[in-house]
């Protein structure tokens, strides 16, 4: 069976989920939970294991780990085996409990990356159908949310959701509940508020923030489809560690088609044969609006980042130009025939 290329390493971060076999549910009831939480303690004990963020769902679970040892694989094959064993003993299940292997994807240890994730994870409770945090509702609400933001009674609610949830690090957090030895708090904590008296009450706010403003489709994008969470130059680091010829991983492609951005302006200035410095400062020019959209896709840019590296434009110019780069190559099929020339130079760099 093929599997996930792994980036492990020493001192290394990860964004940890791991799913049900055919999204069944892994935990049943209040019992499966406190084991796995009981399992969670164990590990950091035997592994060395720090423990940054957790979320147990109903049909699967998120994990921030960091790893002095370099050991994650070890760690997690160890807390499904255990649980896979407690839960096929329990309900008399037959088969497998997890599906596949777990997902591990590494966090940039710098900036706000980390705290970023542990939002995200702490936030798993409210996104759900129930309080307009679906998919689809978070589609709809990102497309008209008022200025004022979600409406009081639904902020309310989802308030409720996230500060009553017993089965996630979000309470030892924001001061809920005690924070037991086994989850390290105040790394994070550190980088959410360093210089605060109480970080638990700048953790709250800082999270709940998120639900108050309304929480958009596209919010947390580059952590729920990332293959790593992080800079550009974190990014581009781990890419150079991928095998040219890694059989069997399912996402080591993936991994080799993230792209430096200067390796896309070099592409486009090879097709359109000019120089970047001639043609990056004209608005609507189609090899600057080609590049940018080849970076948004291939170089694991944000809109931010990807400004920044074309010589300095804003975050709305950048999205005007992707956007309008998008809609060209629907319908001009010269545009089109340089865009897939563009793409083959790229793909024979990276073979």
């Amino acid at each position: 069976m093929a599997r996930q290329l792994r980036h492990h390493y020493a001192g290394g971060w990860y964004h940890i989920t791991s799913r049900g076999m055919g999204r069944m549910a892994i935990f049943i009831d209040d019992r499966d939970r406190e084991h796995f939480v009981e399992l969670l303690s164990e590990m950091v004990g035997r592994y060395g294991v720090v423990l940054h963020a957790y979320v147990l769902m109903e049909n699967h679970y998120h994990l921030l780990i960091e790893t002095p040892a370099a050991n994650a694989s070890r760690a997690l094959q160890w807390l499904n085996l255990s649980h896979s064993m407690w839960f096929k003993t329990r309900h008399g299940h037959a088969g497998s409990v997890f599906q596949a292997r777990f997902k591990s994807i590494p966090v940039e240890d710098a900036g706000s990356w980390a705290l970023t994730c542990s939002v995200y994870i702490h936030l798993n409770p409210v996104r759900i159908k129930a309080l307009g945090l679906g998919k689809e509702d978070r589609a709809r609400e990102k497309a008209a949310l008022p200025p004022e933001g979600p409406p009081k009674e639904l902020v309310r609610a989802r308030l409720a959701k996230l500060r009553g949830y017993r089965w996630s690090s979000c309470r030892a957090y924001a001061g809920y509940a005690p924070s037991p030895e086994w989850l390290t708090c105040a790394t994070l904590w550190e980088r959410c508020c360093p210089a605060a008296e109480d970080p638990k009450m700048e953790y709250r706010r800082h999270l709940e923030d998120y639900l108050r403003q309304g929480v958009g489709k596209d919010l947390f994008a580059r952590i729920s489809a990332a293959v790593a969470i992080g800079g550009a130059a974190f990014v581009e680091n781990l890419r150079k560690r991928v095998p040219r010829r890694a059989r069997g991983e399912t996402n080591a492609r993936a991994w080799r088609r993230m792209l430096p951005f200067d390796e896309v302006v070099r592409a486009v200035e090879s097709v359109k044969g000019m120089g970047w410095a001639d043609f990056a400062e004209r608005r609507g020019d189609w090899g600057r609006d080609l590049a940018l959209y080849i970076g948004r896709m291939r170089c694991g840019l944000t809109l931010k980042e990807l400004g920044a590296q074309a010589g300095g434009l804003s975050v709305p110019a950048v999205a005007k130009a992707v956007e309008r780069m998008a809609a060209r190559l629907k319908n001009d099929k010269a545009l089109h025939r340089s865009a897939a020339h563009v793409l083959k130079l790229l793909e024979k760099r990276n073979v």
